[in-house]
């Protein structure tokens, strides 16, 4: 495991990394660990350089968010995988070896995640990644273990090895090489679902994502930006749209764009219907952005487009009409 490197990106997370610290020296045995610092005000590195001499630290010169914030600093990491956790994580013991034997046997494997339970509900998904994401036909994502708000009990029911569209950015295993190769993660998304549209442009050329469920960890969620604020809203809707303009097949495009435009105007109207006017205007604000951009996203497009991208035609269909609330009857 020495050419695996855990790079953790930090921003003022100084009690983060005081708990779930010690976890990763413990049980990251050989592999080169890293703090890459988003510029934090807090004493967080401080804290690092006194604590744990053996840790590696790159500073940033500013907060970058996740997507930039990791491509300024995996310039400065030799290591062949880079495993990406976020500070909110708790490894357990051997999660790497798993994993790296999953690298070292399947060589068409490009990333991998390991199975992601909840830290508060620790026989419970978490809602960010689970066992493994997929989209539908119109972008929207669900995993192996959760679907929309539905999170379901780890009975052992993901503990394979499988084949999936995207792995989380909670913990995000990627070969050096593939990273550098696809340009590393879209720096215009700033943060969320930038590791969805690396996955998908992965995809197009062909490598592979996994889920390897023999190895698991414990995600806090939500430790830099709560699933209540209305930021959050704004980046997932933006930046999903932002996604598929870049890597829908070039005959569904357009199609496919316009359903789910509309199905985000049904969005609204929920939102104003609960009186939540500000997730409202967090809706109508991502799509301005869209419009203001799109054709900065129409030339990111690459000239191999690949249509098999998606399992179900309409999670939201099978979701809230056919009540489907599972992943293995949601299909």
């Amino acid at each position: 495991m020495n050419n695996i490197a855990v790079v953790i990106l930090n921003w003022n997370g100084k009690a983060l990394l005081e708990e779930f610290l010690p976890y990763i020296i413990k049980y990251s045995e050989n592999a080169a660990i890293y703090v890459a610092d988003n510029a934090s005000t807090d004493t967080s590195i401080e804290y690092v350089k006194t604590a744990f001499t053996q840790i590696k630290i790159i500073q940033n010169k500013g907060n970058f968010g996740y997507a930039k914030g990791y491509n300024e600093a995996l310039k400065e990491v030799d290591e062949e995988i880079y495993a990406l956790v976020n500070s909110d994580i708790e490894v357990t013991p051997n999660w790497l070896l798993p994993i790296a034997e999953l690298f070292d046997k399947d060589k068409e494997t490009a990333i991998v995640q390991p199975k992601i339970l909840d830290y508060y509900k620790r026989d419970t998904f978490e809602y960010a990644g689970a066992a493994g994401g997929f989209i539908d036909k119109y972008g929207f994502a669900y995993c192996r273990g959760r679907v929309f708000e539905t999170i379901e009990q780890d009975n052992g029911q993901y503990n394979d090895i499988s084949d999936i569209f995207w792995a989380s950015g909670a913990c995000f295993f990627i070969r050096k090489n593939v990273f550098w190769e696809l340009g590393g993660f879209d720096e215009d998304f700033f943060a969320h679902q930038e590791e969805i549209d690396l996955c998908w442009r992965a995809f197009n050329q062909n490598y592979k994502a996994k889920v390897c469920g023999t190895s698991h960890v414990f995600h806090v969620g939500g430790a830099t930006l709560k699933n209540t604020n209305p930021k959050k809203t704004f980046l997932n809707f933006r930046n999903s749209l932002w996604m598929m303009l870049k890597n829908l097949p070039t005959g569904k495009l357009f199609p496919v764009l316009f359903v789910r435009l509309f199905q985000d105007g049904l969005a609204s109207m929920r939102f104003l219907y609960q009186g939540k006017f500000v997730f409202l205007w967090a809706v109508l604000k991502s799509h301005f952005y869209f419009y203001l951009y799109l054709f900065r996203f129409l030339n990111k497009r690459k000239s191999k487009q690949y249509k098999n991208y998606y399992k179900t035609n309409s999670i939201v269909y099978n979701y809230f009409v056919l009540g489907k609330k599972n992943f293995n009857n949601s299909l």
